[in-house]
Parts: structure tokens; sequence; C-alpha cells
């Protein structure tokens, strides 16, 4: 495949990036620029990450914490692998996150502090490019013109493998099921590239909540993302990012909490080359508005390989 095409390959390695670098502590806080560029079928990407998150967290009032911070620790695993689905490109990724979180609080004037070690929720994703995204394999790739217009869907599924204790309220593991069904575009116009997304988290529920045995459900969240990007000179590109969600009022026990969150942030992306097969990628973000939930800075830092096959 010749050099000049692996661009366009490296750019839809970023799918699995935003799923190494999204384990945050907010499902619907994710920034994904160029989720659903063009890559050929065939096309294997394996990725490390670590990132790490830091901030207050903004709590229901009804909830007795006050001044609570937190700082979490996040290091990832991620592969995924393009191929031919019904003539259309489609990637799958799974991400598996391990982690150090501390959290402390104020309950009745006394502090309180909690840290937890160990695995986080695990995530996979499959998305599918259906205008200008059909399945072409590397030589076909390579020599077709570039697509200024993609449109694709995608489905993110998290599953409750995280480390969780019923008896203790902060916790790595959700210990439920979440899934995101999404819609994006991407439009690249010369150096350019705009991407807007569009999706909803739907909640299972969590039947052993703390103390134990309550049972808390969620309202789903809609998430909104939007990203510019600059591609400096080859494999060499710049983002900056936008989200914002609103939703996800939960209960326990079938009592409503005020915890509504209607939140929005930004940041910013870099992807650089280390060699024809390798690069290494970037972010960083903050809480522009945050109403209810955590108002992080976060910093996160991966290294990814790619392999085509012929």
């Amino acid at each position: 495949m010749p050099v000049s095409r692996w661009p366009r390959a490296f750019s839809i390695a970023v799918a699995v990036l935003g799923l190494t670098l999204a384990a945050t502590p907010a499902l619907a806080q994710d920034l994904e620029p160029r989720a659903y560029s063009a890559a050929p079928v065939g096309t294997t990407f394996l990725v490390f990450g670590a990132g790490r998150s830091n901030g207050g967290v903004l709590t229901d009032p009804s909830v007795p914490f006050e001044d609570v911070e937190a700082t979490i620790g996040i290091a990832t695993a991620g592969v995924g692998h393009t191929f031919d689905l019904f003539s259309r490109t489609a990637l799958v990724v799974a991400a598996l996150p391990y982690g150090r979180g501390h959290a402390t609080g104020r309950i009745e004037e006394a502090t309180r502090e909690a840290t937890r070690v160990g695995w986080a929720d695990a995530r996979t994703k499959l998305s599918v490019n259906f205008f200008g995204g059909r399945a072409l394999r590397a030589r076909e790739f390579a020599q077709a013109p570039p697509r200024g217009t993609i449109v694709g869907v995608s489905l993110t599924v998290v599953a409750p493998t995280g480390q969780y204790h019923a008896d203790r309220l902060v916790n790595l593991g959700s210990n439920r099921w979440s899934y995101k069904p999404e819609a994006g575009i991407s439009v690249a116009r010369g150096q350019w590239t705009f991407d807007g997304y569009g999706g909803i988290w739907l909640f299972g529920d969590n039947d052993e909540f703390f103390p134990g045995a309550s049972l808390r459900e969620q309202d789903p969240v809609v998430a909104l993302q939007g990203h510019v990007s600059y591609t400096i000179r080859r494999q060499f590109w710049v983002a900056f990012d936008g989200t914002w969600y609103s939703g996800g009022t939960s209960s326990v026990d079938g009592v409503d909490k005020a915890d509504l969150q209607r939140n929005s942030r930004v940041g910013v992306t870099a992807s650089y080359p280390l060699g024809a097969r390798q690069s290494i990628k970037g972010a960083f973000s903050s809480g522009a508005t945050t109403r209810v939930g955590g108002d992080f800075n976060t910093l996160s830092i991966a290294w990814q390989m790619v392999w085509i096959r012929p």
C-alpha cells in the first residue's frame, strides 16, 4: 500500500482511541474526533492509553455530601478491526480499562475519603459507514478518490465488568449495562475535517445500589458532539472538540433525585506520526458548564499501531 494513503487509514483508528481515552467518570463526556473516517477493510489497530481526570463533583442537593473532589487515573488497552458488512465498511472496537480513583468530601462537617483500584467497565463499539463508506480492500482503497462526506451509525455497549461493591457509594464499575446508539457525519474539505455526532445513552438498572439492596434507575442522556480538525501534514492533525449532553435524572427505590445533567465540555486533540505504522495522540478537555456531575479536567495520551491486510 503506498505510504501516501496511510493518513486515511490512521484516521479511523481514532475510534479505538475514542474508547481508550473516553474511560472517564461520565460516559456522556466522550470526545471522539474523526470517529467515522474511512479505512480499508482488513485494517487492525492496537492502542495503549493512559489518562487522568481531576476536579469537583456537583451532586444532587438532597445528598448529604459537600465539597466532593475526585482524581481518577485510567490505563486502557484497546483493539479494533475493520471488515466488510454487506458491502459497507464496518469497524468493531473493544477497550478494557484499569483505574485508580480517589475521592474526598464532607458529610455533616466530617471529611471522608475513599480510594478504589481495579478494573473499570469494558466497552465495545460497532460502527458502519453507510454513505461514502463502500467496503474496499487496501489496493482498491489506495486507488479510490478521497471521500468528501461520510455518514455512519454506531452502537456502543458498556458491560458491568468493573469493580463494584454494593455496600460502597464510590465504585469504579457501574453494575449495569449501558448502550449508546449514535449517528455521525464527517465532511472533509481540503485540509479541514468537520464532524458532528448525535446519540443517546440508555441505562440498565442497578439493583444493588448503596447501601446494598436499593434499585437505582436512570433516564436517558442525549449527547451531541462537534469537531473541527486541521491536517498540518501527513498523519499530523489537530482538532478542536466540543460536546453537550442533557438528561440522566435518576431515582433510588422510586424516589426521584434532583440530578438532571445539562453540561458541556470543550477540548483539543492532536495526533502525531511515529513512522509509517505508529502514531501518538494526546487530548485535553475541560468542563465548560456543569449543572450536576463531574466538572473535570482530563488529560490523556495514547500510542497506536496499525496493520493493513493487502
